[in-house]
């Protein structure tokens, strides 16, 4: 895997600033929202933020190497549970983690917060709640959550989400939403490009480098990913996931082939490719939402190669 070397390579210089004068101001709020596309830095910054908030009150002490390990007295970080998948065969090594669709934030997690906010700050005079992809809350969890965010105590919390659209209105009513914003396709070719060339790896000719920046959504972190993870597709699956197939036993063989090869996370990616090569080809919206179900399909786990079939078999008979 491909490791970012500098620290503040892909961050948004417009969020930095925003975050300095806070902490220069010292006008903490109760709650915020970090939200934005995947891969645009927001936990590296929401990270960065909590270490110099805490250096406020303990400059001497080694504040980024406890927030790390995970072990500072007053910071707490709540993330999903998630059901954990591996496969034994492939090289790829995708953090060797899968979200199943089944990950979820449950009530007891949150029940946490309160007893951690119960308990007098030791090291800073406020305590800091990061909690990651803030969207997988359940409702027993977001209703808790909402209690506690109206009851606040001596503690700052940092909501971490990519879809701003599935937490409860008045929880963001009560945080301040800090916007990471997508960079522009001519960002990433400029940040990308001395990068690239530094670490000297190769785009897999077939591919065409307009799409692998499309499918990132905007962020140089995920377009980094997906280079590394379609570097390793075969050539057959990309030549004939080139075009919509129209063949049905093609259909059957090609997506035997994905779902026997590819692990989840691959083949979300190749999903995430081919409907920006097929959208080019065709600019069918139809044929982008089937596809587009195929990936919600494929984050639960359910039955990956049938999924694949049917949704090859249904673009067939689109009138492309």
């Amino acid at each position: 895997m491909i490791e970012v070397k500098k620290n503040n390579f892909f961050l948004n210089e417009e969020v930095n600033t925003c975050l300095k004068n806070i902490i220069k101001n010292k006008s903490l709020a109760n709650g915020y929202i970090f939200y934005g596309a995947e891969g645009l830095g927001k936990k590296q910054t929401a990270l960065k933020f909590i270490k110099e908030i805490f250096k406020q009150y303990s400059p001497s002490e080694n504040v980024q190497e406890k927030i790390k390990n995970n072990n500072h007295p007053d910071f707490l970080i709540i993330e999903p549970d998630y059901a954990l998948t591996t496969k034994s065969s492939g090289s790829f090594d995708l953090e060797k983690k899968i979200k199943s669709g089944s990950e979820i934030i449950k009530i007891t997690q949150i029940r946490n917060i309160k007893t951690f906010l119960s308990q007098k700050s030791i090291n800073s005079e406020k305590k800091i709640v990061l909690i990651i992809d803030a969207h997988l809350l359940n409702e027993a969890a977001s209703n808790c959550l909402l209690k506690t965010l109206e009851e606040p105590n001596n503690g700052v919390f940092i909501l971490l989400t990519s879809k701003l659209n599935l937490l409860l209105d008045t929880i963001i009513s009560r945080c301040q939403i800090v916007r990471f914003r997508s960079f522009s396709s001519k960002q990433i070719k400029s940040i990308l490009k001395e990068y690239l060339d530094t670490y000297k790896f190769k785009i897999n000719p077939k591919l065409k480098f307009e799409d692998l920046i499309n499918s990132s959504n905007g962020s140089p972190n995920q377009l980094l990913k997906n280079i590394e993870i379609c570097n390793d597709f075969s050539d057959e699956i990309i030549s004939k996931l080139d075009s919509p197939i129209k063949n049905s036993l093609e259909i059957l063989e090609i997506s035997k082939s994905i779902s026997e090869k590819l692990e989840i996370s691959q083949q979300i990616c190749l999903v995430n490719l081919i409907q920006r090569i097929w959208w080019r080809k065709t600019k069918n919206i139809g044929l982008v939402k089937k596809l587009e179900n195929l990936k919600d399909l494929l984050r639960k786990n359910i039955q990956p190669r049938l999924s694949w079939e049917i949704a090859f078999l249904k673009i067939s008979m689109e009138d492309i």
